[in-house]
Order: structure tokens, then sequence, then C-alpha cells
């Protein structure tokens, strides 16, 4: 479709075969370099031409040094925005989509959260980000934590997302990254009924990731959701660490101490709806 002056300038027939090549050559958001070796263009050549592009209305600039093609059918090209989770494997990486946006990519979960939730391995002050009007949570981890993930292609950008057992020890290590503690049971209670439940692997990803705590916290919450598995029980009444540890790391240091699991139930659970 042609656009008006209200969208985009126009363009002329050399520029327009620039851009096509351009968004054949791009998998997803591209930088001047990146676009300097798709287009055969010097730098500052490149630079320049971006520019022109996005002041036109023929990309949008994601941030700065960054830029995205805009489909020739959006009809507002000023507007659009980027898949956030295409943008994360840009800017983030090396990162996987995790926490409370994991819990719904699979359907753990029928909350909405406003931040996309990134982990990554990147050295990133920030925690929260704003790109084109979005939001993003950015949690910070050695990049040789990175595993227990799978790949998701948003368009011909590839995107990873930790499968159902890393998202379930990840929240389990890291409440605040599912929503708190009370939704950190909510999601556990999917999971143990969900059909990519793997315990094996839930376990091997707790050792890998080597915050014991995590044991404690599931094996708590199996026995409060009184779910009853006492093999699942176990593996983590033996794994656990020895130290006194909080069900809920961000809440105050006061509550219940539990011996059995060495955990202070600093939060009060809504066990209303608690699996028989």
């Amino acid at each position: 479709m042609n656009r008006t002056y209200t969208t985009a300038r126009g363009i002329s027939e050399k520029n327009r075969r620039l851009l096509t090549t351009l968004h054949r050559g791009s998998t997803g958001p591209f930088t001047p370099h990146e676009a300097a070796s798709i287009l055969g263009l010097d730098i500052s050549r490149s630079r320049r031409f971006l520019a022109y592009l996005a002041d036109a209305g023929w990309l949008t600039r994601i941030r700065r040094g960054l830029y995205a093609t805009v489909s020739l059918d959006v009809i507002d090209p000023v507007a659009w925005r980027e898949d956030p989770w295409i943008v994360a494997a840009k800017v983030f990486s090396p990162f996987y989509i995790g926490g409370w946006s994991a819990c719904e990519h699979w359907g753990l979960t029928d909350q909405v959260f406003k931040e996309t939730l990134v982990i990554s391995g990147k050295t990133i002050r920030r925690r929260h980000i704003e790109i084109q009007s979005v939001s993003f949570y950015v949690k910070v981890i050695d990049s040789n934590k990175i595993f227990g993930t799978e790949t998701v292609w948003r368009g011909r950008t590839r995107v990873f997302v930790s499968d159902p057992a890393r998202t379930m020890v990840d929240i389990l290590d890291d409440p605040k990254i599912a929503g708190g503690i009370r939704h950190v049971a909510d999601i556990l209670k999917a999971y143990l009924s969900h059909e990519r439940r793997n315990d094996s692997l839930l376990l091997e990803y707790a050792h890998k990731l080597g915050n014991r705590t995590v044991f404690k916290r599931l094996g708590y919450l199996l026995e409060a959701t009184k779910v009853n598995d006492v093999t699942l029980s176990e593996a983590c009444h033996k794994a656990m660490s020895s130290g006194i540890s909080l069900l809920d790391p961000s809440a105050p240091r006061k509550g219940r101490f539990v011996r059995k699991w060495n955990l202070r139930t600093n939060v009060t659970l809504d066990l209303s709806e608690a699996m028989p």
C-alpha cells in the first residue's frame, strides 16, 4: 500500500530498493554497522541513510543506534512498536525471557504483567528499562547460569525462553520475578498439572543453579498446597541447605519458623484453593 504524507514522506526509487534490501537482509532490529554490511555502504553513509529513513517514517528508531524496518501495511509507522521479545534479543543478549513472562508463555498463570521480564548475562545497571514505550524488567545473572531454555521464533528472529522446569526453578530462587511467593505457589500448582511437568529436570536444574534454598521453598510449598508427592518432597529435603532461609526474601525477616524445612514463613499464603 502507498503511504500518505501524514505517516511517511515519499521515497525515491533508489532508496526504495535499498530499503527493500535492508528489510530482506535483516532478521530483526539492526545497528548502522549491520546495515552498512547489508547495503554495502560505509558506516558514515549508513548512519545518514538510517537517520533519513527514520525521520521519513520508513524505519523506526528503537533506541539510539538501533533501528527496525516497518512493514508497508502498517497504517501509522510512527506509532508502530517492535515485538518486545525481538527487542530483548537484540538489546540484552545473552538472555532469555523468564520469570512471569515465561509463566505467561507456558500458560502457568492467568495474570498479565505490564513489564516483559528478561534474564540477561549482560552487565546492565538498571533493572527497569523502557524502550519504545515498552517496559522491561531485567534480572542479571552470570552467563554460565543460562541454561534450560528453548528457542521460539518471533518472525525471523530467534528468541530464547526458559522451559517450564527452568521457569519454576528461577521463580523459587527469586520469587519477586513471579510477582511474589504467593503467586509462586499458584504457579507451582499449575506446573504440577502441566503437560510439560518434569520432576527430574526440575531437580537437576535446581542443583545446577546452586541455590539450595530452592529445595526448601519447593518442599514447603508442596506440603502447604497439600500435594502428596513423597518422592519429590524427600528429594527436596535431602538436597536443602542447613541454614535458616526466608520463604520470601523480599519480605521482612519475621514469621513462623518451620523446622522441617529450615524456613521462616515470613509471608502468609492463601491456600483456599489448595490442591487436594
